[in-house]
């Protein structure tokens, strides 16, 4: 069932156009993500559907009868209100039941139990069971604890902007609409929230719209993906990882039909130039194809973030992290943590928001200081931090301003000398827009400008404090790009878990009491450390006990944990060698198979060579499938 249907909707600010006569519906079960570069117009798409913003031309039709629920990248609040008002805010009376019984457990918890009060109580217990409410008060139960909302008596207006986004987030959860429409629903929520979430809407009955950069997330949650890209709509009935391979299909079927046209081209500009010997009836006709064949206007490439940004030279001592500790009064954050930063570390920092992961990143740039212990930062040690909240962004200062306060010229990755203007365009700031003030950015647009900022210094120690908030998904692709050949050392605070696992090698897990653990491996080596160690509990656990005199119980069984298990066997002779040898072939796989690509689009008019092509493209996907696993059995048994 078609529930909503955009006819013709186009809408445009100012000079830039968003989208034009975009037409789609949604259905009842549909689940669908929404991809596209920051500036594209995805929250105004949202805001159009959610009917919070009209379109400059054409129509949304919602089917009558159905709910819809909007969460916004900033939810509108009153700050005089309650969390507790600000959840249960419905014009239902199931809702508001629900709110006076969540408020009388609140008054009982905190120590009221006179008779007005119980009696208040078990009158609304009755009245739940009455109106069929007791289900959706465990789900609110629910949805509270998983998203940390503890103090229900908190004014809004006391809230950080984290904790305002959850408690919108649990008011659109808890009121189940037909039509539920998030936009970045999983900035301010740590990992295992976002799992937790994952997990909630992938079961949600009703239409789910979001947008988010969380390629897990997409990936898990969606049926389908509509991509906003040059002012169209595009819809792939998948999930992204689906997206992905179609997209991939279409670039390259444009890369073969463009380079076919040129060659068109090419040979009717040839024959217009010798001219007709005759003018036929057929040679008019050519003419005339010729013509419009050559009118028709060339696909404008997509933009693309490139940062190919150079590093400053980095010494032996880096950053030693000797005994520090760090609390704000009973919250102890830090407690005697002492680490040796080394060139190539890549380090991912998690933990439960508040836990001290920032608090940690403010001390490594003295921004504040440990309360014991001490920070030594090597001479050579240039730090470029980019923190979750923009600090060093000037809401009236011009674009191209404010990146030249840091440099007028920046070398790249190649030795090549560019101007500030130039690597804007890289980052996709055309020169209209370089001189228009960072107040008029869109959010997505002013992370961007301020990523270029920080790396603009040639930083070779990189501090990245929740980056993947509001960058879009390409410009993150280009930065996990870039983090591939960053020669310096990286520390990277993040609840995206795929950007992790795209980035690190190493975890550090932020544990209650000031506790940091470290997890060798990235985000899902994490996670199956902690499946192992759920297992070990388990069995140990369950081992039986004996008990009394073993010797008269018959032979002896010994139980061994597994932790006591014996470590892998170091590599033999032989094994290191095919350790080498493999290395050295995935290596060459991956550089041959972007050359037979290239070779593919060159040679479109010649199907034989093309099937040539495609045949080892095939071969040498199977074959590095099967040498990637062999060398992770093989890197595994090498840490030994």
């Amino acid at each position: 069932m078609n529930i909503v249907s955009l006819e013709n909707v186009s809408k445009n600010y100012g000079f830039k156009p968003l989208f034009e006569n975009v037409t789609l519906g949604l259905e009842d079960r549909d689940k669908i993500g929404i991809i596209g570069a920051n500036g594209s117009g995805k929250s105004t798409l949202l805001r159009i559907i959610a009917g919070v913003e009209v379109p400059d031309t054409g129509r949304v039709v919602t089917a009558k009868g159905q709910t819809l629920a909007f969460l916004s990248q900033n939810p509108p609040y009153d700050e005089n209100l309650t969390v507790l008002e600000t959840i249960f805010a419905s014009s239902s009376g199931v809702m508001q039941t629900i709110r006076d019984y969540e408020a009388v457990c609140h008054d009982v918890a905190a120590g009221a139990h006179d008779d007005a009060t119980m009696e208040r109580m078990s009158d609304l217990q009755h009245e739940l069971e009455m109106n069929g409410g007791w289900d959706i008060e465990a789900n609110a139960r629910a949805v509270l604890t998983k998203l940390e909302i503890t103090d229900t008596a908190a004014k809004m207006g006391t809230l950080s902007g984290g904790q305002r986004k959850r408690v919108a987030l649990a008011h659109e959860l808890i009121f189940k609409p037909d039509i539920l429409i998030l936009d970045e629903p999983t900035n301010h929520l740590d990992a295992d929230t976002i799992e937790w979430l994952e997990n909630y809407l992938a079961r949600y009955t009703g239409a789910l719209l979001l947008v988010t950069h969380d390629r897990y997330f997409l990936d898990r949650v969606t049926d389908r993906i509509f991509e906003v890209d040059r002012g169209t709509v595009q819809s792939f009935a998948g999930n992204y990882a689906y997206y992905l391979e179609k997209k991939a299909e279409q670039d390259t079927l444009r890369e073969v039909e463009g380079h076919k046209r040129e060659q068109l081209i090419k040979k009717e500009l040839a024959w217009l130039r010798r001219g007709a010997k005759a003018r036929t009836r057929k040679s008019k006709h050519r003419i005339e194809a010729a013509h419009t064949l050559m009118a028709v206007p060339k696909e404008q490439a997509k933009g693309e973030v490139d940062i190919a940004i150079g590093s400053k030279r980095l010494g032996s001592k880096v950053v030693e992290i000797n005994d520090i500790s760090k609390s704000y009064g009973e919250n102890r954050l830090i407690d005697h943590f002492t680490y040796l930063l080394k060139r190539d570390d890549r380090i991912g920092i998690i933990g439960a928001n508040g836990s001290g992961k920032t608090t940690l990143l403010d001390m490594l740039t003295r921004r504040i200081e440990p309360d014991s212990g001490e920070i030594e930062i090597g001479q050579t040690v240039h730090i470029g931090y980019y923190d979750q909240e923009s600090r060093e962004l000037n809401d009236d200062q011009r674009v191209i301003d404010y990146i030249r306060d840091v440099a007028e010229y920046v070398t790249t990755n190649e030795g090549i000398q560019i101007t500030a203007g130039k690597m804007l365009e890289r980052f996709l700031f055309a020169p209209a827009a370089q001189y228009a003030v960072i107040g008029n950015l869109s959010g997505g647009e002013r992370r961007r400008l301020y990523l270029l900022r920080i790396l603009m210094g040639s930083p070779n120690v990189l501090l990245l404090d929740e980056p993947t908030n509001d960058l879009d998904i390409p410009t993150l692709i280009a930065l996990e790009q870039y983090l591939d050949e960053f020669a310096g050392a990286l520390i990277v605070v993040s609840h995206d878990r795929y950007f992790l696992d795209r980035t690190v090698e190493n975890i550090f897990k932020f544990e209650p009491g000031g506790h940091v653990r470290e997890y060798a491996g990235d985000y899902s080596a994490y996670l199956e450390a902690l499946e192992r160690q759920e297992s070990e509990r388990k069995a140990e656990a369950s081992a039986p006990v004996r008990t009394g005199n073993d010797s008269d119980r018959g032979p002896k069984t010994t139980f061994t944990t597994p932790t006591e298990k014996e470590k892998p066997k170091k590599l033999t002779f032989n094994e290191k060698r095919e350790f080498e040898t493999l290395e050295k072939r995935i290596a060459q796989t991956e550089s041959r198979l972007p050359e037979i690509e290239r070779e593919m689009v060159t040679a479109a008019s010649d199907a034989g060579r093309v099937h040539e092509l495609f045949t080892e493209q095939q071969q040498l996907d199977t074959q590095l499938e099967t040498d990637m696993e062999r060398w992770a059995q093989l890197a595994e048994r090498s840490e030994y």
